[in-house]
């Protein structure tokens, strides 16, 4: 195995490697990381602790092929790959190395729609500023509660899809500008950390639904996944009833508690962990916004029990929406799946209609956004139509949805992974007990 940098202090040494070499350089034991991008590799041991997107994401690929989440990843892949001619240490052998089938010119459909983003930004902002005016001269009621609180839970929904375009470099050419919008959207409008939904969310992308690589299935304290529900017995500390995950999951953790209470430990414990003052300053200015806002018009109380409905609507509403598309899907262990066939295996969509795309972020068509994470939403259901026929020639099942059908899908696998644990887990008992 190589020395990390060192060995690739001359990138022009054309180094035919074959892939037993570059599978044991997969980061695991102490072993260096390698990757292959279309035939070429590249050592990223100590340089990947220096990639912009997070030193997980690309190691998460370490002893594979990552020319298509590179590319998918990039929105300028030419421009980035002359900065890695440092760490190239040569090339695969062409007995091993078939170069994939080159996607259609879809340039077009990369452009965005600044008058849409405009728009967007727009009716959220309008939402937070009516939400406010009809407390400061309609005083609190009831209804008045009802109708604030509606109106922040949009405006904070909306306001996360429109974060998670800027964060997805999908609205300007520059990677500068999409990062400060993001950096605005996530932390001054709604109180988190661009970086650490950068850490996670990159993560999910590059392996979706796999079991310790995919943070949004590093759920094992509340939830056991179907297809290690067997193993968990054996593996795990047992803290939950898994078999009653169905009835608990819309209640009592991931629906209502996510927001409100995870997600506000994790935003801190990584702030404070990575030393990310500037995330700080700007999560403490949204509070204090609030706190300024809404203290003096309707008192310190009734601003909190705002503030803490609007966090438990807007997780249900955000937790549905997201595990619709990828909870009912495969959940596995890393077997090095293809881009595509990994992206199809984890994800599915929900049907198209103007309340679903608007409700959903344009999530709802989550196979585009997967396997073309810079698209700007509103061009993903025209690339639909040829991602859906690829998929046919290929012999990849392409899963649509009605919305309804994704809920309770949902539920519908939390109860079938509950019912294996439950086997599994008194079916151990039984055995240590005989033994």
């Amino acid at each position: 195995m190589g020395k990390g940098e060192n060995s690739t202090t001359n990138s022009r040494i054309r180094k035919e490697l074959t892939w037993e070499e570059v599978r044991k350089n997969n980061g695991v034991k102490g072993s260096d990381k390698w990757i292959v991008i279309n035939g070429e590799v590249y050592d990223v041991t100590k340089w990947s602790k220096k990639h912009p997107g997070g030193s997980k994401v690309i190691s998460h690929y370490a002893g594979q092929d990552a020319t298509e989440p590179f590319e998918a990843f990039h929105a300028k892949p030419d421009f980035v790959g002359k900065f890695m001619k440092a760490i190239h240490i040569g090339q695969m052998s062409p007995d091993e190395y078939q170069q994939k089938e080159i996607v259609q010119d879809l340039r077009g459909l990369f452009k965005p729609s600044y008058f849409f983003y405009f728009c967007i930004i727009g009716h959220i902002l309008a939402m937070e500023v009516a939400a406010f005016f009809i407390q400061y001269y309609y005083g609190f009621s009831l209804k008045t509660f009802v109708l604030s609180v509606a109106l922040m839970t949009i405006a904070q929904v909306q306001g996360g899809w429109a974060q998670h375009d800027f964060g997805h470099l999908s609205v300007f050419k520059s990677s500068r500008l999409n990062h400060l919008l993001h950096f605005f959207t996530m932390s001054v409008m709604k109180g988190a950390s661009s970086k650490w939904w950068n850490h996670l969310h990159y993560q999910h992308h590059a392996k979706p639904n796999i079991i310790g690589k995919d943070p949004d299935v590093r759920q094992e304290a509340l939830l056991s996944w179907e297809r290690h529900a067997g193993q968990s017995c054996k593996e795990w500390h047992i803290t939950m009833p898994y078999n009653h995950q169905a009835k608990y999951f819309p209640f009592c953790n991931g629906t209502t508690l996510l927001f409100p209470v995870y997600f506000q430990f994790m935003l801190f414990r990584y702030i404070w962990t990575r030393r990310e003052w500037t995330d700080l300053f700007c999560v403490t200015v949204f509070y204090a916004r609030f706190a300024l806002t809404y203290g003096p018009t309707v008192g310190i109380l009734r601003a909190f029990m705002l503030y803490e409905t609007t966090r438990i609507l807007e997780s249900i509403w955000f937790t549905w929406v997201a595990q619709s598309n990828h909870l009912p899907m495969d959940i596995e262990e890393d077997t090095e799946k293809p881009w595509v066939e990994l992206q199809l295996a984890a994800t599915c969509n929900i049907e198209k209609s103007a309340f679903n795309d608007w409700f959903t972020g344009h999530l709802n068509f989550q196979i585009e956004h997967h396997i073309f994470p810079t698209m700007p939403r509103h061009h993903l259901h025209r690339i639909a139509p040829y991602v859906k026929s690829l998929c046919e020639k290929h012999g990849i099942k392409y899963t649509v949805k009605t919305m309804s059908d994704g809920f309770l899908d949902i539920l519908k696998s939390l109860h079938k992974s509950g019912d294996i644990w439950f086997e599994a887990y008194y079916g151990h008992l039984t055995e240590e007990q005989d033994n």
